[in-house]
């Protein structure tokens, strides 16, 4: 009898350790797809503005998130996932973010998010309470894959 227990308290262990290695794995590929995100937003803001470069990297930190947002007649949401980083100490925070929207509209976006911190307070303000967007505003226009888009947002 104890050697049966013994034997199937083995096998539950290993199957909870194969578990736990997948989700180890599955955690570690997304935090690799969310830095190559990030890194890219980071080059293509470079290309269009250089000076930024010069901004972020004597920041206290900056935040990349890529978003997702649909929205329907009357209400919408927008979820996305990205990392914060902390100049000073390198570390690396990653944070998923969920919004909803009322209002009337209609679209779908997908959009990358820049946020510069001159501040280690501001850095960790937003690491421990995230950000908030009292109203924001978007115009986009299109024709033969030729484009741009003009946003806006403020604080309330």
């Amino acid at each position: 009898m104890n050697r049966r227990l013994a034997i199937t308290a083995a096998v539950l262990f290993l199957s909870a350790s194969s578990v736990w290695a997948q989700d180890d794995a599955a955690i570690l590929q997304g935090r690799l797809e969310i830095r190559e995100a990030a890194q890219d937003a980071l080059s293509t803001l470079y290309e269009i503005q250089p000076a930024a470069r010069h901004a972020i990297e004597h920041a206290a930190g900056y935040a990349v998130f890529s978003t997702f947002g649909i929205k329907l007649l009357f209400a919408g949401g927008q979820q996305g996932k990205g990392v914060v980083v902390n100049n000073r100490t390198h570390r690396q925070t990653f944070m998923k973010m969920v919004g909803l929207q009322a209002g009337l509209g209609f679209g779908v976006a997908k959009t990358r998010l820049i946020f510069v911190f001159e501040t280690v307070n501001s850095l960790q303000s937003f690491i421990n309470q995230g950000w908030e967007f009292g109203a924001s505003g978007s115009l986009s226009a299109a024709a033969d894959s030729q484009g741009g888009m003009f946003t806006g947002s403020f604080s309330v």
